[in-house]
């Protein structure tokens, strides 16, 4: 129904359009106790075997919904009811702030894909703060956390604290973003010497807590093996919980879509079925280098089972979804989660024989 009937006429809406129509009327109808409970029952796999535990957090299942779709924390008892193991909010950012001129979201249908310019586009950590406060479920929330755009990078490392700390009794673990292409300047923060410093600083205030929290590194695709090394080397220094791989690339390489069509809509970061190659090899690699040390959440063009058993294949303890998901629609969670289940069984019976 949803590919059919619904994704057509939200199509007709701009894209940032429809997601905010997509979010009042899913506010809406989760209102209604009985719609809730049918969301529940149509979309949630409830099996103790897609159970993971990783950096001390027990996953219901391993399908999580990435940053981005719920930026302010807006949704997160709404998408508890759609069968998603862990949710991730943000990025936020210390300070509410517009983030980029719209148009600013652009649908690339010929390649099941998204390209976003959004620019950390959010109403300040402290809003989030107060609805995850408030929220009823007890879903597992990752809070992203970035840098305002107007803040330099030499002082970048003072905002991605001031999140830490506002998101800390509200969240499960973090998430630092210095991958996004969209904010002047935050991909210099993936270097080495940027790099150690903010890991550090936050892992040093993580440890002034009474019970510290996971603290995860979100990468992008369009790293070398060489600067891929040194995050990696970073990582397991400071050290870090685990890598989320990869956020959006600024590549162009081998779409569908005509070069006219993608020249007009311009700069942005590009997401879908066109990184899913890309993001499985950063996960590969990282998983190969580390002997599996490091744990993985895999992200990018993940539109199907198929594409989320290649990621945990490839590496990946979990995987996070978003431009798959505003193609596929909600069932994609659960078609993910049974398709692991069946995996899952027929490696059981293989052992057995």
């Amino acid at each position: 129904m949803y590919k059919s009937v619904i994704r057509p006429i939200l199509f007709q809406f701009k894209p940032e359009q429809a997601h905010q129509l997509t979010v009042g009327l899913l506010r809406l109808a989760m209102k209604i106790p009985l719609v809730r409970q049918l969301f529940k029952q149509r979309f949630t796999v409830n099996n103790a075997h897609l159970s993971r535990q990783l950096f001390g957090l027990t996953f219901r299942n391993p399908v999580g919904l990435a940053a981005g779709f719920d930026k302010d924390a807006k949704l997160v008892d709404e998408m508890d009811a759609l069968g998603f193991g862990f949710i991730e909010i943000g990025t936020l950012t210390p300070r509410p702030q517009n983030g980029n001129p719209k148009p600013r979201l652009f649908r690339l249908p010929a390649d099941h894909s998204l390209i976003n310019r959004m620019g950390f586009n959010n109403e300040g950590v402290e809003k989030a703060v107060q609805r995850l406060a408030k929220r009823k479920s007890t879903i597992l929330v990752g809070g992203n956390i970035g840098k305002n755009k107007t803040t330099p990078n030499e002082s970048a490392t003072r905002d991605y604290e001031i999140c830490f700390d506002a998101l800390y009794p509200v969240v499960d673990y973090f998430t630092v973003n210095v991958s996004s292409p969209n904010t002047p300047d935050l991909r210099q923060l993936q270097e080495k010497k940027p790099l150690y410093e903010l890991l550090y600083r936050l892992k040093k205030k993580n440890e002034e807590k009474s019970q510290p929290k996971p603290i995860l590194l979100k990468i992008a695709p369009d790293l070398s093996n060489t600067q891929l090394d040194d995050i990696i080397e970073i990582c397991l220094t400071v050290p870090v919980s685990g890598i989320i791989a990869t956020n959006t690339t600024i590549s162009r390489e081998n779409l569908q879509t005509d070069s006219a069509t993608v020249k007009e809509i311009g700069a942005g970061g590009l997401s879908g079925d066109a990184i899913t190659k890309r993001a499985t090899e950063v996960i590969r690699y990282i998983h190969t280098k580390t002997e599996g040390k490091l744990p993985i959440i895999g992200v990018g063009g993940i539109s199907s089972p198929q594409d989320a058993l290649e990621k945990l294949e490839a590496g990946a303890s979990l995987i996070q979804v978003y431009s798959g998901y505003i193609y596929e629609g909600p069932r994609l969670v659960k078609d993910i989660n049974q398709a692991i289940l069946s995996k899952t069984a027929a490696k059981s019976k293989k052992s057995v024989m």
